[in-house]
């Protein structure tokens, strides 16, 4: 699994023009083979700054998206006109767990944490 980390901050004036393009680009997006999820944040700290945190199956589902047509458009315009500041970092997934999911998490944690009870429960529902 690939994650695609993308910090970005918006000239003065077109937060409106980045969010547009992003809602239009969501559907195209969501028809790339490999995509699995996209969410953005809002930073506490910097307000005006972003983050869009992208799950990817593999590297080739990623270079499916950055090639699209429509991004590419999306990449041009926020290059030379959007954006004050962006920065992208692109990860391998090392572990994916959580509460109830513990498969990938290391053997140490597992034998240290034990699954709270109302975590049990919800699990024993499913």
């Amino acid at each position: 699994m690939i994650a695609v980390i993308f910090e970005l901050e918006p000239r003065a004036g077109y937060e409106d023009r980045y969010f547009s393009l992003a809602a239009d680009l969501k559907p195209v997006l969501e028809t790339v083979e490999g995509f699995i999820s996209v969410e953005r944040f809002q930073s506490l700290n910097a307000p005006g700054r972003y983050l869009s945190l992208s799950f990817w199956e593999d590297e080739a589902a990623v270079q499916r998206w950055r090639n699209q047509e429509a991004h590419r458009g999306a990449q041009r315009a926020g290059r030379e006109s959007i954006f004050a500041h962006y920065r992208l970092r692109v990860a391998h997934v090392m572990r994916d767990y959580g509460l109830t999911e513990r498969e990938q998490a290391p053997s140490d944690s597992r034998s240290f944490h034990v699954m709270p009870f109302h975590a049990m429960k919800r699990q024993a529902k499913t």
